[in-house]
């Protein structure tokens, strides 16, 4: 049976070789509009992976089009370093193409020498708070004039296509938008007039490069904006685009500024490939579905069901470059699939740091953190089977290390499996799923139920070993905080004790956040559940919303700080904070736990005494680290290193980072 994944596909006389897609995405990785050895050497992995093609960008047309982290295409100096670019991916096997845009009042000034941004009507974002220039006509004719001869670049660098991105709220869907666009000239008010800049755009491009060079457009399938392009005024844009000489659409879907998450773990794999599909029924060309899409099997059945010809895959394809070959070769197990978090990658750009990953700690850094062969082999031990542990074990290994890992519990993953407890958040297993099936096919010796002490580090002797060993909640010095109906929340993840109908979750950090969503959940309509009551029309839409939102548990999260998810990353939090509100969790934030009663907790708020009834008191106040081991280890005289937790209580993104450059640089 012949693997729809890896079908060929024409894309206006370019071929294709399998289905997969890797779209454009921000990396930070140019140094002022130059290509970097960096940028050369992560996007070679990707093709090497197997990805049938490749998008780079996005890439600037002007100088207000991005900043200069942007991949350049707006001067002729640049070609250069673009034409590396082209070859690195091309002679490693796939399709290179580039991603024009200009960002319009999604730029900052502070980025552009202090010139304000370009947009359809001085409107500002929610993003950059900054008013723009209205462009002129006069203007405008010379933005679609710089994507034309920015276009022409690209295909001379040798890239086998262009690519315009005409949607995520950039300057092209800031015109479609009504939301964006109150002009009253022959770019604003109707639908039609609406679409002209981005029709013109097309149009100018495909005079730059001729109708043989294959032109895509990245595009919304709805912007998730109130009072913007809706579903069906973008499904009549794209039969626009068409008709203007674009050869496939990319689908994407939202705005930067949208409150519907798109890219965070709690989006279902494959959600939005809806949108795919209702644009894929209106154009004759190739359609791509993008978001969310990080396993084969997803991405063979929206293939398969013709929702769309191809699959976007970016996140996921940074998580494990292999992927594409991984499948190909039946080796699916053996993925790393993308959980989501966006810690390294779209938190990173917030911070002005180049993409990283927090599953894979070579993502960005292919040649400075090559794992070429040690010329010392050792006995090495690594204690610990979390994230960190098994991060430094595969390192190892892969150096040529003898590694055993010993684990004090009957499996391993460590947080990994309370962090996928919460809803929404199961990804995270899946990734100690990934890692486990990674060490095994490292070598690596796996001792479960094993607590490691002085005795048995005699007895082992090894050369050199990692403390990976982790951390253990705290209790905090509350009066109380003994009773019975107090536990820590991670009893609650891991499903060893359940609470009564009010619930006091005392610390309002991400542990804390996550607790009180899984609790709130409680007695609320599952998924095929609410799909059966909506299909048969068995409640009202608005009925099956609460009981979709409303469970059986009343839960309070009590925090000391003024804001609560303080420790979330940025993309992760906002969702996070919406799902408080919706489920109704009550907050109390610059509140301090005085005392816990049987029967309530006491909080002191603005010098005022406050009572929360509490059933059940459920404590996630921090982590402290847990290293009973080093002063065992520095006392034999063993090399060591400490990581992770146990090292100093972080992010699970730190802690494979930590793991995986002890286990690379231990000699």
């Amino acid at each position: 049976m012949n693997d729809p994944l890896f079908q060929p596909i024409t894309i206006n006389g370019m071929e294709v070789k399998n289905r997969i897609f890797m779209p454009a995405m921000h990396l930070n990785m140019a140094a002022n509009y130059v290509v970097t050895d960096r940028l050369v050497d992560f996007y070679a992995e990707r093709a090497r992976g197997g990805a049938g093609m490749i998008t780079v960008g996005y890439a600037t047309v002007d100088e207000r089009s991005g900043n200069p982290t942007n991949i350049g295409a707006h001067e002729d100096s640049l070609i250069p370093g673009l034409a590396r670019l082209a070859v690195a991916i091309r002679e490693n096997g796939a399709r290179a193409s580039v991603q024009l845009n200009h960002a319009g009042r999604y730029n900052h000034s502070m980025l552009m020498g202090g010139r304000r941004p370009v947009a359809p009507s001085p409107i500002p974002s929610r993003l950059t708070r900054e008013i723009p220039d209205e462009l002129d006509a006069d203007g405008i004719g010379e933005v679609v004039g710089s994507f034309a001869k920015a276009a022409r670049r690209v295909q001379e660098a040798g890239f086998d296509s262009v690519e315009v991105l005409a949607g995520t709220g950039y300057l092209i869907s800031e015109f479609l938008s009504p939301l964006t666009n109150q002009r009253s000239d022959g770019y604003g008010g109707s639908f039609e007039n609406r679409c002209r800049f981005g029709l013109e755009v097309i149009q100018a491009v495909r005079r730059a490069v001729g109708d043989s060079f294959p032109l895509l457009v990245r595009m919304n399938g709805n912007d998730f904006m109130k009072g913007g392009s809706g579903r069906e005024e973008l499904r009549e844009f794209a039969v626009r685009l068409v008709a203007a000489g674009v050869d496939a659409l990319c689908v994407n879907v939202g705005w930067h500024e949208a409150q519907v998450p798109q890219i965070v773990t709690e989006v279902p794999r494959g959600v939005f490939a809806y949108l795919a599909r209702g644009i894929r029924d209106r154009v004759d060309v190739p359609v791509i579905a993008s978001h969310r899409i990080n396993d084969p099997a997803v991405a063979r059945e929206l293939i398969s069901d013709g929702t769309c010809d191809m699959v976007a895959i970016g996140r996921a394809l940074i998580a494990d470059p292999w992927f594409p070959e991984k499948a190909r070769h039946g080796r699916e197990q053996e993925i790393v699939h993308c959980v989501a978090c966006a810690q390294g990658c779209f938190d990173n750009l917030f911070k002005m740091k180049p993409v990283e990953c927090l599953c894979n700690p070579l993502a960005g850094y292919e040649r400075a953190r090559e794992l070429g062969p040690t010329a010392k082999p050792l006995n090495l031990m690594v204690v610990g089977g979390g994230p960190a542990g098994m991060s430094a074990a595969i390192a190892a290994a892969a150096r040529g290390h003898r590694v055993t890992l010993v684990e004090r519990c009957g499996r391993l993953g460590g947080q990994l499996l309370l962090a996928g407890a919460p809803p929404g958040r199961d990804e995270f297993r899946e990734l100690a799923h990934d890692l486990e099936q990674q060490v095994a096919r490292a070598g690596v010796t796996v001792r479960l139920d094993v607590d490691v002490d002085r005795a048995f580090l005699t007895t082992a002797a090894p050369d050199a070993v990692i403390l990976a060993t982790g951390g253990i909640p705290v209790t905090p010095a509350i009066p109380g905080v003994e009773l019975p109906h107090v536990c820590q929340a991670w009893d609650i993840l891991t499903g060893k004790t359940t609470v009564g109908q009010r619930v006091a979750v005392i610390g309002g950090g991400a542990v804390g956040i996550e607790t009180a969503l899984l609790l709130a959940e409680k007695g609320t309509l599952s998924g095929e559940a609410l799909k059966f009551l909506l299909v048969h029309e068995a409640e009202p839409p608005e009925t099956l919303y609460t009981l979709a939102t409303r469970g059986s548990k009343e839960v309070t999260v009590i925090e000391m700080l003024d804001e609560l998810g303080s420790n979330f990353g940025k993309s992760t939090r906002w969702g996070m904070m919406q799902d408080v509100a919706r489920y109704g969790v009550g907050t109390r934030t610059a509140s301090r736990v005085v005392a816990i009663d049987s029967r309530f907790v006491r909080i002191e708020s603005n010098d005022r005494i406050e009572e929360i009834p509490a059933d059940s008191v459920v404590l996630a106040v921090g982590t402290r680290s847990l290293n009973p081991l080093q002063e065992h280890v520095t006392a034999q005289g063993l090399p060591f290193r400490v990581v992770g937790d146990a090292e100093s209580p972080a992010m699970v993104f730190d802690a494979m980072h930590q793991g995986f450059l002890a286990g690379r640089e231990i000699d």
